[in-house]
């Protein structure tokens, strides 16, 4: 991990970025708070050419997505420009449609057509990567619905995006999926989760009970190119909670300068 190979993931600030005004705002907040790029995901209908527009004008690199799966299926074309317009090469999918998720058979159906697509995105030198929650810990026959994912899918066409915090929300040790995932996640996110009146909720980067230095520890060893902040909920401002993650990650970096 290093400074410029943080990234803000803008679905935190959904309802901040709805349109082109607030993308260009979020857009130059995020970089005079030291974000040196972003991922795009949850913003509003803004054509892709304005978006790309706005990242030059604020100097972020746009360093993965997240697209609709019906996208993905019939108007991957339309989906491939868009990435090669951005210069960002890692397709994201934020969870697999409903359908896909009822049985470990759905699972490695999912597995499989995900891998069709991320094979005609491989051909483009695009890289498809799924994001998890922690509904994919759940168990089918004595496997949870990662590992079928994982041992089922094309390893050259299918990566990975795990979100630490659901990891860790399934019952999953962050660290160890690090590496159960190697070669395959180039791309991390990374939040905190705290005990609030007895119910875990989201937290800031370093201001909970994880343990985000083995996590990037992890992360490190495994070759992840791009590690993306994101806040589901937060319970202050937005780019307070931004600025928090971020300075608590600047601060490790400068932590491990000084040893």
């Amino acid at each position: 991990m290093k400074r410029s190979t943080i990234a803000a993931q803008m679905y935190t600030f959904r309802e901040q970025a709805k349109d082109e005004k607030g993308l260009a705002d979020t857009f130059s907040k995020l970089k005079k708070m030291g974000y040196d790029a972003v991922q795009v995901s949850g913003i509003g209908p803004i054509e892709p050419r304005k978006v790309k527009e706005l990242a030059i004008q604020n100097d972020l690199t746009i360093c993965a997505t997240h697209i609709p799966y019906d996208r993905l299926k019939d108007d991957l074309d339309a989906v491939i420009e868009q990435h090669k317009l951005w210069d960002c090469k890692y397709v994201g999918l934020g969870m697999a449609p409903e359908t896909f998720r009822e049985s470990a058979d759905s699972y490695r159906a999912f597995a499989r057509e995900a891998s069709e697509i991320g094979r005609k995105l491989k051909q483009q030198d695009l890289q498809f990567v799924y994001h998890n929650h922690q509904l994919e810990f759940e168990k089918y026959d004595g496997r949870t619905a990662m590992d079928i994912l994982l041992e089922e899918s094309d390893p050259e066409a299918f990566g990975f995006e795990l979100d630490m915090y659901w990891v860790q929300a399934g019952g999953g040790d962050p660290a160890q999926w690090a590496h159960k995932v190697k070669g395959r996640m180039q791309v991390v996110h990374l939040k905190d989760m705290e005990i609030v009146d007895g119910q875990a909720v989201f937290a800031e980067v370093g201001h909970g009970n994880m343990n985000i230095p083995a996590i990037i520890e992890a992360c490190r060893a495994t070759n992840v190119e791009w590690y993306v902040v994101e806040q589901d909920v937060c319970r202050r401002d937005p780019f307070e909670s931004a600025k928090m993650s971020l300075d608590y990650l600047h601060g490790l970096l400068q932590r491990e300068k000084t040893l």
